[in-house]
């Protein structure tokens, strides 16, 4: 199974996404990330956090979803409400769309210790639900069973 987050800058969420699928779901599962309007930077603390939990951040980026033309995700999910709302380029019509809509870390305006309870709590959700796809990759379903699949998991 092909993955691709997609959220509007690519710099906190679809990456936070990216690399815990990609260490959770081993082979089973390739992730990719990327941003219709991408911020061209990886948020600091998305770094962070990904280190202090043991998931490699090797190759992560932020970086455009027509850059992934060629990749022809099986599954395209969205991170954030204003991805979801966006038209999606041509090429991802092959793709089973579903939308994540995760809490947002790197918006916390607070202390150390209340961005970091956010970045953990995001990880934690991400991992939880990585966990679950992991399960429908398994499965070796056609492309076409995935969205009843995936929203059997609560995606939209």
């Amino acid at each position: 199974m092909k993955i691709l987050y997609i959220c509007t800058h690519n710099r906190c969420r679809s990456i936070l996404s990216e690399a815990i699928t990609n260490h959770v779901a081993g082979d089973r599962i390739i992730a990719k990330s990327a941003g219709s309007q991408p911020s061209g930077e990886v948020h600091p603390l998305s770094i962070h956090y990904l280190k202090e939990a043991n998931i490699s951040v090797d190759g992560l980026q932020s970086q455009s979803w027509n850059e992934f033309e060629d990749f022809k995700p099986d599954v395209v999910v969205t991170v954030c409400d204003s991805a979801a709302a966006e038209a999606c380029p041509l090429w991802f019509g092959h793709s089973v769309k579903v939308h994540w809509g995760l809490a947002d870390p790197s918006k916390i305006e607070g202390t150390e210790e209340e961005k970091a309870q956010g970045f953990r709590a995001c990880i934690a959700e991400i991992t939880e639900r990585v966990n679950k796809l992991v399960l429908i990759a398994e499965k070796n379903l056609a492309p076409a069973e995935y969205k009843t699949e995936l929203a059997k998991l609560g995606a939209q």
